[in-house]
């Protein structure tokens, strides 16, 4: 799969955070999503201000279509 996965170095700059409505609340391996940029950042909820990985749209869609369809093992 071809990707133009970038990073931001401080995740904080960017707006529209939130966490998946799967995620517990007393669950420390958490990543967070950005809704309303050109890419989509996904960063630790652990370190709001550390880095954030940047997927294109589609590689993006293709990584949660992968997950829903169990093929990562657990």
């Amino acid at each position: 799969m071809v990707s133009s996965e970038h990073t931001v170095s401080d995740a904080s700059t960017l707006t529209g955070w939130y966490k998946s409505s799967y995620s517990g609340g007393s669950q420390g391996e958490c990543l967070e999503v950005a809704h309303g940029h050109a890419g989509m950042p996904v960063r630790d909820s652990k370190r709001p201000t550390g880095p954030a990985l940047v997927f294109s749209a589609g590689s993006w869609s293709a990584f949660v279509s992968a997950v829903k369809h169990g093929e990562f093992p657990a």
